[in-house]
Protein backbone atom coordinates (compact mmCIF):
# COMPACT_ATOMS: atom_id res chain seq x y z
CA UNK A 1 0.00 0.00 0.00
CA UNK A 2 1.38 3.73 -0.71
CA UNK A 3 -0.09 6.11 1.52
CA UNK A 4 0.24 9.76 0.71
CA UNK A 5 0.79 11.81 3.77
CA UNK A 6 -0.26 15.76 2.69
CA UNK A 7 0.64 19.27 5.04
CA UNK A 8 -1.60 21.05 2.66
CA UNK A 9 -1.07 24.78 2.77
CA UNK A 10 1.65 26.99 1.06
CA UNK A 11 4.41 25.67 2.98
CA UNK A 12 3.07 22.26 3.34
CA UNK A 13 4.71 19.03 2.09
CA UNK A 14 3.64 15.59 0.00
CA UNK A 15 5.25 12.34 1.40
CA UNK A 16 5.37 8.83 -0.36
CA UNK A 17 5.00 6.28 2.28
CA UNK A 18 5.45 2.63 1.73
CA UNK A 19 5.81 -0.50 3.80
CA UNK A 20 6.45 1.67 6.82
CA UNK A 21 9.11 3.29 5.02
CA UNK A 22 9.20 6.94 3.64
CA UNK A 23 9.98 6.54 -0.34
CA UNK A 24 10.47 11.01 -0.85
CA UNK A 25 8.87 14.12 0.08
CA UNK A 26 8.39 16.79 -1.75
CA UNK A 27 8.00 20.56 -0.92
CA UNK A 28 4.27 21.93 -1.77
CA UNK A 29 4.80 23.03 -5.42
CA UNK A 30 4.21 26.57 -5.61
CA UNK A 31 3.66 29.76 -7.99
CA UNK A 32 3.61 33.07 -7.93
CA UNK A 33 0.29 34.42 -8.22
CA UNK A 34 -0.61 38.06 -10.14
CA UNK A 35 1.41 41.23 -9.00
CA UNK A 36 1.97 41.44 -6.29
CA UNK A 37 3.97 38.27 -6.28
CA UNK A 38 1.89 36.02 -3.60
CA UNK A 39 2.50 32.17 -4.01
CA UNK A 40 -0.51 29.78 -4.11
CA UNK A 41 -0.14 26.37 -4.84
CA UNK A 42 0.31 24.77 -8.50
CA UNK A 43 -1.91 22.54 -8.72
CA UNK A 44 -1.17 20.72 -12.03
CA UNK A 45 2.46 20.23 -10.62
CA UNK A 46 0.78 18.32 -7.65
CA UNK A 47 -1.08 16.51 -10.34
CA UNK A 48 2.26 15.62 -11.59
CA UNK A 49 4.20 14.45 -8.75
CA UNK A 50 1.21 12.68 -7.68
CA UNK A 51 0.99 11.08 -11.12
CA UNK A 52 4.34 10.40 -11.72
CA UNK A 53 4.44 7.92 -8.39
CA UNK A 54 1.58 6.18 -8.84
CA UNK A 55 1.99 5.01 -12.47
CA UNK A 56 2.11 1.30 -11.69
CA UNK A 57 0.29 0.97 -8.61
CA UNK A 58 -3.33 -0.49 -8.24
CA UNK A 59 -5.52 2.64 -7.17
CA UNK A 60 -6.84 0.29 -4.92
CA UNK A 61 -3.59 0.20 -3.10
CA UNK A 62 -3.16 4.09 -2.65
CA UNK A 63 -4.40 6.02 0.60
CA UNK A 64 -4.11 10.23 0.49
CA UNK A 65 -4.27 11.54 4.07
CA UNK A 66 -4.38 14.74 4.38
CA UNK A 67 -4.49 17.12 7.97
CA UNK A 68 -7.78 18.09 8.07
CA UNK A 69 -7.60 21.86 8.47
CA UNK A 70 -9.72 24.72 9.48
CA UNK A 71 -9.38 28.63 10.63
CA UNK A 72 -7.53 29.58 13.33
CA UNK A 73 -7.70 32.02 15.99
CA UNK A 74 -6.13 35.30 15.27
CA UNK A 75 -5.26 34.26 11.22
CA UNK A 76 -6.31 36.93 9.00
CA UNK A 77 -8.59 36.49 6.57
CA UNK A 78 -6.89 36.31 3.43
CA UNK A 79 -4.58 33.88 4.53
CA UNK A 80 -7.31 31.57 5.63
CA UNK A 81 -8.96 31.90 2.68
CA UNK A 82 -5.68 31.26 0.57
CA UNK A 83 -5.06 28.06 3.23
CA UNK A 84 -8.54 26.76 2.59
CA UNK A 85 -7.85 27.72 -1.28
CA UNK A 86 -4.94 24.77 -1.17
CA UNK A 87 -6.98 22.91 0.84
CA UNK A 88 -9.79 22.39 -2.17
CA UNK A 89 -7.33 22.03 -4.78
CA UNK A 90 -5.49 18.94 -3.07
CA UNK A 91 -8.79 17.61 -2.59
CA UNK A 92 -10.38 18.78 -6.06
CA UNK A 93 -6.70 16.82 -7.56
CA UNK A 94 -7.45 13.80 -5.81
CA UNK A 95 -10.52 13.10 -6.47
CA UNK A 96 -10.27 13.82 -9.77
CA UNK A 97 -7.33 11.09 -10.17
CA UNK A 98 -9.94 8.98 -8.32
CA UNK A 99 -7.88 8.28 -5.13
CA UNK A 100 -9.20 6.92 -1.86
CA UNK A 101 -8.90 10.13 0.57
CA UNK A 102 -8.64 10.63 4.63
CA UNK A 103 -8.69 13.34 6.77
CA UNK A 104 -7.03 13.27 10.05
CA UNK A 105 -6.89 16.10 12.46
CA UNK A 106 -3.77 17.81 13.78
CA UNK A 107 -4.57 16.88 17.69
CA UNK A 108 -5.11 13.11 16.04
CA UNK A 109 -1.94 12.65 14.66
CA UNK A 110 -0.07 15.11 16.78
CA UNK A 111 -1.51 13.31 20.25
CA UNK A 112 -0.32 9.74 18.70
CA UNK A 113 3.04 11.09 18.36
CA UNK A 114 3.12 13.18 21.97
CA UNK A 115 3.22 16.09 20.05
CA UNK A 116 0.56 18.10 21.66
CA UNK A 117 1.50 21.49 23.02
CA UNK A 118 5.22 20.91 21.96
CA UNK A 119 6.88 23.41 19.52
CA UNK A 120 6.64 23.20 15.86
CA UNK A 121 10.03 21.63 15.28
CA UNK A 122 9.34 18.79 17.43
CA UNK A 123 8.07 17.12 14.27
CA UNK A 124 10.81 17.24 12.92
CA UNK A 125 12.73 15.86 15.73
CA UNK A 126 9.93 13.17 16.34
CA UNK A 127 10.50 12.03 12.25
CA UNK A 128 14.41 11.84 12.52
CA UNK A 129 13.99 9.79 15.73
CA UNK A 130 11.41 7.10 13.83
CA UNK A 131 13.34 7.46 10.41
CA UNK A 132 16.70 8.53 10.78
CA UNK A 133 17.61 7.06 7.33
CA UNK A 134 15.74 10.22 6.29
CA UNK A 135 17.65 12.48 8.35
CA UNK A 136 19.73 14.14 5.44
CA UNK A 137 16.28 15.35 3.94
CA UNK A 138 14.96 17.30 7.11
CA UNK A 139 18.38 18.78 8.40
CA UNK A 140 16.54 22.12 8.03
CA UNK A 141 14.52 23.85 10.55
CA UNK A 142 11.88 24.90 7.66
CA UNK A 143 11.63 20.90 7.13
CA UNK A 144 9.17 20.84 9.47
CA UNK A 145 6.37 20.61 7.12
CA UNK A 146 8.03 17.68 5.52
CA UNK A 147 8.46 16.27 9.02
CA UNK A 148 4.46 16.98 9.49
CA UNK A 149 4.05 15.20 6.20
CA UNK A 150 6.13 12.09 7.09
CA UNK A 151 4.04 12.00 10.50
CA UNK A 152 0.89 12.08 9.28
CA UNK A 153 1.33 9.14 6.38
CA UNK A 154 3.42 7.24 9.29
CA UNK A 155 0.52 7.91 11.38
CA UNK A 156 -2.11 6.44 9.27
CA UNK A 157 0.15 3.55 7.95
CA UNK A 158 0.04 2.63 11.84
CA UNK A 159 -3.32 2.98 12.73
CA UNK A 160 -4.24 0.98 9.37
CA UNK A 161 -2.22 -1.49 10.36
CA UNK A 162 -3.59 -2.21 14.04
CA UNK A 163 -7.07 -2.26 12.84
CA UNK A 164 -6.38 -5.12 10.50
Amino acid sequence: MLVIGIDPGISGSICFFQDGKVIDVVEMPTMIEGKKNKKQVNGSQIFNEISERIKKIDKKDIKVIIEQVSAMPGQGVTSMFNFGQSYGILKGICSAMQLSMYFVRPAKWKKYFNLINSEKDASRTKAIEIFPYFSAQLSRKKDSNKADAILIASFYYETYKLAE
